[in-house]
């Protein structure tokens, strides 16, 4: 009974389980979330949900991470809020087995609870994360790929289980009460991907994140659920498998044992991981150009083969706005050769509708290639003279085979921070969240974030 399994393993899991790879990665995966948190606090669709919700706001026990103003409110909003602001920006987590951005939804279930509660330490915060980020990730598998062919957005319907167990960690639930916790998450599936490039994509991980804790909370005061709430013929994998098979035991069987918080990834550019590969390219040609005294004016096309993924998920020609420019290999690719970068200034409104970078955008060309892996791309640029360059981009960075560095993680840390919170301000938070793990009393850290 794969309910039943996930429900004791995740009870029974202890820090002293963790092999120090893997207490690491969940290390690694909270900075980097607190980072994209703080950056997308203030984001136009996190600041209208904020706006729209404050006069609900319930008593002051959880932070809100980079607000100003209003920066503490009761768990389950802060939960929501945090949640939107983490993946507003396209910038978190990605376990690319399955494209699920796993800290999101469980690191601010887990945060907000543990600052409620008080007296909860950075290792136990650490522990709950990597048990919930596991469940969500070992679901996602289980479903992959129907469930997300057929219009799910994963990580906010694996999310609020994993959120579930995360808090339900925290909360000390028997083996008994984490079933029904899973249960009750269950049944709040929530994120279609027909809302990719708008407002409702980052409330995905964001109520994902409300659902669990609900669902913790609850059942740590006996309410009841399906003890076969996943595997049952009318449970969560058969319903929303989108007509594939799911194999709930085939993974569920391997928690402990293949870590997928270890195959965890780390976004170098903020927008759909499937870009990645043709801004990586793009990014290194602009340097050539330079190199070469050649000028973007005198491009006349700009030729990428990509996997069939991102013309499925990111070809949109003329995005409006920052949301959609996220999902256009397009703009990524421009400002990648305009500017060589692509942080999130280069996905701000002003910039995706800035007449230099759509005259750019306009001379890009993508042609599906199903030969070619998904970090990989071919990208040709033809010049008016005849002459042409190439790059050929076999592991973008930020792949499990080009990971992120932790320097490389601090920069990005300080860059997007910086944003909200001014460059010292950002160093000095940067600094703080490297060592959240350490602390005996995570409430204290997050009131300083």
């Amino acid at each position: 009974m794969a309910t039943k399994k996930l429900a004791k393993w995740t009870t029974s899991l202890d820090s002293s389980l963790l092999p120090n790879s893997v207490q690491t990665a969940a290390r690694r995966s909270l900075y980097n979330y607190i980072g994209c948190t703080i950056a997308g606090s203030n984001h136009t669709a996190a600041q209208k949900a904020h706006r729209g919700l404050e006069p609900f706001f319930g008593p002051a026990t959880s932070s809100l991470l980079g607000y100003k103003g209003t920066s503490r409110t009761d768990a389950q909003h802060a939960a929501l809020l945090n949640g939107i602001a983490s993946h507003v920006h396209d910038y978190d987590d990605t376990h690319l087995a399955t494209i699920i951005h796993a800290t999101g939804p469980v690191a601010s279930a887990v945060l907000a609870y543990a600052e409620y509660k008080g007296s909860v330490s950075g290792q136990d915060v650490l522990l709950a994360l990597t048990a919930g980020i596991e469940a969500s990730c070992k679901l996602g598998l289980a479903v992959w790929p129907a469930h997300y062919d057929i219009g799910w957005h994963i990580t906010s319907s694996t999310g609020s289980v994993g959120a579930a167990v995360g808090v339900g960690r925290l909360l000390h639930l028997t083996e008994t009460q984490m079933a029904h916790a899973i249960g009750l998450a269950a049944v709040q599936v929530v994120g279609l991907r027909e809302m990719f490039g708008s407002d409702t994509k980052s409330f995905h991980p964001g109520r994902a994140a409300q659902s669990g804790l609900l669902a913790a909370i609850m059942a740590s005061n006996g309410y009841t659920s399906s003890p076969r709430a996943l595997e049952a013929k009318r449970g969560w994998a058969n319903v929303v498998a989108g007509g594939g098979t799911p194999k709930l035991d085939q993974f569920i069987s391997e928690l402990g044992q293949k870590w997928e918080i270890e195959d965890n990834a780390f976004k170098p550019f903020p927008c759909g991981i499937v870009c990645h590969p043709v801004i990586d390219a793009c990014i290194q040609l602009h340097a050539e150009l330079g190199g070469e005294g050649r000028r973007i004016e005198d491009i006349i096309k700009v030729e990428t083969r990509v996997h069939p993924l991102v013309i499925e998920l990111t070809s949109k020609r003329t995005p409006k706005d920052g949301l959609e420019g996220k999902f256009s290999v397009f703009h990524g690719g421009a400002v990648g050769l305009l500017y060589g970068k692509a942080g999130p200034a280069q996905y701000a409104d002003e910039v995706v509708t800035d007449a230099a970078v759509i005259a750019v955008r306009d001379k890009i060309d993508a042609t599906s290639d199903a030969k070619l892996a998904a970090n990989e791309t071919y990208v040709t640029i033809h010049f008016t003279d005849g002459a042409k360059i190439e790059k050929h981009i076999v592991h973008a960075v930020g792949s499990l085979e080009l990971p992120m560095t932790d320097a490389q993680l601090t920069e990005k840390f300080v860059d997007q921070s910086a944003l909200v919170l001014g460059k010292e301000s950002a160093q000095k938070a940067s600094e703080i969240a490297w060592k959240i793990g350490e602390a005996s009393n995570v409430a204290d850290v997050l009131r300083r974030l």
